[in-house]
């Protein structure tokens, strides 16, 4: 094939439909669990994290609520896959080996959202969110002391008092969570997030009519499982609520990702190397929600 204006322009049209075509059909659950917010440049602000909005009877002057001072920012990163085009392949027509890789290229940028999203969920035991203490911690600051969203025990329904003590004891303690003057936030869990390897464990709790000592299960039915494959430990498990308009989780969208491509003839890397160029480039970031809609438990306690 002769290495033109035309072909070139044929050729990598065509790899973009592939791109975008494989793009379209992979699979995504950041949505289930985060929520996008936009970015118009390098970073955003969350002081407005600092307050949990609430309405309350109006006696007086308004009770105005200021933003504390700025002490969580969301940087954007920069995300790309480049994959090269050697020159001596179009001149053989010899393509066909880069249809994977635009396919790759393509479920691979679907994921971009995925992989930052549960990475935030990853380090929610390690990272700290706005209020100066880790996401999942024991000494969130509240109106009558430390409140925790962070457990240990291993997600069980092996009997009534394990699923009390690993599900349902964060299920109540989310249901106990208050704002900064005691009124209770009416936190609902509505989403079990789970590793694979906890998968068969989430789906029992939440379907079957009795648990395994034979007790009825009090907890059918009163979340959905999403399992998440970016998830790297096989033991904590998180309970959250998405019902609200702000979500435990933020995926912070500066540049989604888009297909791009250098088939300039004359550019540098095709001239001293005979590759063209073709990939993804994104900008985009992650980071935490409000704490008080979630609880994470690491699991590792029987």
């Amino acid at each position: 094939m002769l290495v033109n204006a035309s072909n070139l322009k044929a050729i990598f049209v065509n790899l973009k439909t592939t791109f975008n075509n494989a793009f379209a059909a992979a699979p995504s659950t950041w949505q289930q669990i985060a929520m996008e917010v936009p970015s118009t440049g390098k970073s955003n602000d969350y002081a407005w994290l600092s307050r949990f909005p609430r309405m309350k009877q109006w006696i007086g002057e308004k009770d105005v609520k200021a933003l504390e001072a700025s002490k969580y920012t969301i940087v954007n990163d920069d995300w790309e896959a480049t994959v090269e085009v050697d020159r001596n392949d179009i001149d053989d027509d010899n393509l066909g080996i880069y249809k994977p890789q635009a396919e790759m290229a393509g479920h691979s940028a679907k994921q971009l959202p995925d992989e930052i999203v549960y990475g935030v969920v990853n380090g929610g035991f390690t990272t700290l969110c706005h209020d100066g203490q880790y996401f999942f911690d024991t000494d969130h600051p509240g109106k009558d002391g430390s409140v925790s969203n962070k457990g240990t025990k291993a997600l069980s329904c092996a009997t009534l008092a394990a699923a009390q003590a690993s599900y349902g004891a964060g299920r109540t303690a989310m249901r106990k969570f208050k704002d900064s003057e005691g009124r209770p936030l009416g936190i609902r869990p509505n989403i079990l997030l789970v590793p694979a390897a906890l998968e068969d464990i989430a789906n029992l709790m939440m379907t079957v009519e009795k648990l395994e000592d034979g007790k009825p299960n009090p907890y059918k039915g009163t979340a959905t499982v999403v399992v998440g494959d970016w998830l790297t430990s096989d033991t904590a498990w998180f309970l959250l609520d998405t019902t609200k308009p702000v979500k435990p989780f933020i995926y912070q969208n500066r540049k989604a990702p888009v297909f791009v491509e250098q088939t300039d003839p004359q550019a540098d890397n095709v001239f001293k190397r005979k590759k063209f160029l073709f990939g993804a480039e994104a900008r985009a970031a992650g980071g935490y929600g409000f704490w008080q809609l979630a609880y994470g438990s690491t699991g590792t306690e029987a």
